[in-house]
């Protein structure tokens, strides 16, 4: 809708995890860098957390496609599951399609995949997304797929990913033992403000945008104060940003359409702009609406006595005109 007018490609604040779009700030920069690390140097497990839309998926995806035909990756994404759907999930995903009913065939068509890929001298990776909603008991039985493994090295690198309660979840007395196991860990933190600027113009240059200074400081202000640097709140509300901006025919965002978008986004409704001794902008609709109210009124008016009063019917609406909008 506002891309043409903003001069834009795509839309540089979508919500999906486009790794196109990853703004590698120093934490992200070093978070990719560790992953990276961990699984080509078969580390096993690997424990990634941060808070909800701090870019973690962005990230393993991005992550993904830098292993792209050096490992094989299975992406499970829902955690939801139980070990043994997690199980049947992950070699779908891998690409074993006779793997036999029980738990106990899958597992050896599972080690058998994993020594096949060994033997080509290459690498397999299971990510699972969203890890603090995996029950401890199935914590559990993925600590033991650990142990598919050469005298020298893992033959199954595995990345927990979650929110901050993944942590607390790995504390637990039960999971001791894969807490041990763990051989990196890593916390992503919000985005600076200096890094909310550069993450804002980082996707608006991407996007194909030829004005990178579209949001005014003040207005950058106000979105690093409302997101706490988050980096999927700061794409909400810069998205509405630009449709308001579009709505409003407005080459630059500011402060006060930014606190508008965020008004919307807190109470459901779009604030409209109005004048103060109207009522603000609910009055001014108000007012346009009673306007068109009496002119269909008064066109009926018009229209039964148009013989004896089209004349005095017409002089009154101009009247009512000249006192609702001189």
């Amino acid at each position: 809708m506002y891309l043409n007018f903003y001069g834009l490609t795509e839309k540089p604040f979508n919500a999906t995890p486009d790794p196109r779009f990853l703004y590698m700030s120093p934490a992200h920069r070093e978070a990719l860098a560790q992953l990276l690390y961990g699984v080509q140097e078969r580390k096993g497990f690997i424990v990634l957390t941060g808070a909800v839309g701090t870019g973690k998926t962005t990230l393993l995806h991005a992550l993904s496609q830098r292993l792209n035909g050096q490992s094989a990756v299975a992406f499970v994404v829902n955690s939801t599951l139980s070990f043994d759907e997690l199980l049947e999930y992950i070699l779908e995903d891998l690409g074993v399609t006779k793997a036999g009913e029980s738990r106990a065939q899958r597992l050896i068509a599972l080690n058998n995949f994993l020594i096949e890929r060994e033997r080509a001298g290459q690498n397999t990776v299971l990510i699972i997304d969203e890890a603090q909603n995996l029950e401890p008991a199935t914590l559990e039985q993925i600590r033991l797929l650990s142990n598919f493994e050469t005298p020298t090295s893992k033959l199954l690198q595995i990345l927990l990913v979650g929110q901050p309660e993944l942590k607390a979840h790995l504390n637990l007395p039960t999971l001791r033992q894969l807490k041990q196991r763990v051989g990196l860990r890593y916390q992503i933190p919000p985005l600076t403000p200096e890094e909310i600027r550069a993450y804002v113009r980082t996707r608006l240059r991407i996007a194909g945008a030829r004005d990178l200074g579209l949001f005014g400081e003040p207005a950058l202000d106000r979105i690093a104060t409302y997101s706490g640097g988050i980096p999927r709140l700061i794409n909400i509300i810069s998205d509405h940003c630009l449709l308001f901006g579009y709505a409003e025919q407005k080459r630059r965002i500011d402060r006060n359409l930014v606190n508008r978008a965020i008004e919307y986004l807190e109470e459901g409704r779009r604030p409209l702009r109005g004048t103060p001794e109207l009522g603000g902008g609910r009055g001014r609709l108000a007012l346009r609406w009673s306007l068109g109210t009496l002119a269909v009124i008064l066109a009926g008016a018009a229209a039964g006595f148009a013989l004896k009063a089209s004349g005095a019917t017409l002089g009154i609406f101009h009247s009512v005109r000249q006192v609702l909008m001189p």
